[in-house]
């Protein structure tokens, strides 16, 4: 997506690929699924050699971390179709589960459970149209220290450029170590992406029921106040866009969760399951 045109203005190619993995395999795995192959395809006008190894190395890095194994790919090159220096980057992932492993939230969910989420690492891969146009509103360079006002330790030391391009969180061992444990159950897995908590959560809910989400039970993350100011968005329309802090939401009944909450240290309790329709906010 456009994330790539902030990777080609800071020609930083290193992390990329993360996220071109992280948005196939934390779709897989919201079925129970385990992560198997990995295949990709690199598009440019010219190849870069450095710069194409670069981007192969995040790949590899994100099929590690994923414990999927990249078992090859495309290089094309079609001269004059893309801009000097620009590529394109696609690919795609197949995974396996056993049918009694399969997560289904339209099947399971039931009013009471809750929803454990799990931090986001920042940005993420959607919504960097809206983000890029934030940054240019800003009046900052994408090499200028991010602003100390919005900033805490996970910006410390970083660029407004190195915080846009945070590579996009794995969730596959904190999902696997929940599902497989044998001793909890994942009713519902949410990988929120475009469209935010609005679009994504409702998807693996049953007809008649929505979720109620507490505000301030996690930590939404400097680089979303920042944007959320200097934008001047609604904060319907943030949540609506980006993943606020919360990129993975595993569904549970409350005894489970508990499970969650030891084996993913960093997991915290952010809403629960109502009978009334939608994503409200309290």
């Amino acid at each position: 997506g456009t994330k790539l045109k902030l990777a080609f203005d800071m020609d930083s190619h290193g992390t990329i690929g993360v996220d071109l993995v992280a948005m196939s395999v934390n779709d897989i795995i919201t079925l129970g699924a385990r992560p198997l192959f990995f295949l990709d395809y690199f598009a440019t006008s010219r190849l870069d050699v450095d710069q194409a190894e670069a981007v192969v190395a995040g790949i590899v890095r994100g099929c590690r971390e994923s414990s999927c194994v990249l078992l090859g790919g495309e290089t094309a090159e079609m001269p004059g179709f893309y801009g000097e220096g620009e590529y394109d980057l696609s690919g795609f992932a197949v995974g396996l589960v056993r049918g009694d492993k399969v997560i289904n939230g339209k099947r399971d969910i039931q009013r009471g459970d809750v929803l454990v989420g799990l931090p986001s690492s920042g940005v993420h891969s959607n919504g960097f149209s809206l983000a890029r146009k934030v940054l240019e509103r800003s009046g900052l360079s994408l090499d200028a220290p991010f602003p100390k006002d919005f900033g805490d330790a996970t910006t410390e030391g970083k660029t407004v450029g190195q915080v846009l391009l945070e590579p996009t969180r794995l969730y596959v061992d904190a999902l696997t170590a929940v599902h497989y444990s044998g001793q909890a159950k994942v009713k519902g897995a949410v990988h929120v992406t475009g469209g935010g908590f609005q679009d994504n959560i409702p998807r693996v809910l049953p007809q008649g029921l929505g979720v109620s989400v507490r505000r301030g039970s996690w930590d939404v993350l400097p680089v979303f106040h920042w944007m959320q100011s200097v934008g001047r968005i609604e904060e319907e329309e943030m949540y609506r866009t980006f993943n606020m802090g919360v990129g993975f939401i595993m569904v549970m009944s409350p005894e489970d969760a508990q499970v969650a909450l030891d084996r993913c240290q960093d997991a915290t309790i952010i809403g629960e399951v109502v009978d009334k329709e939608g994503v409200t906010f309290h």
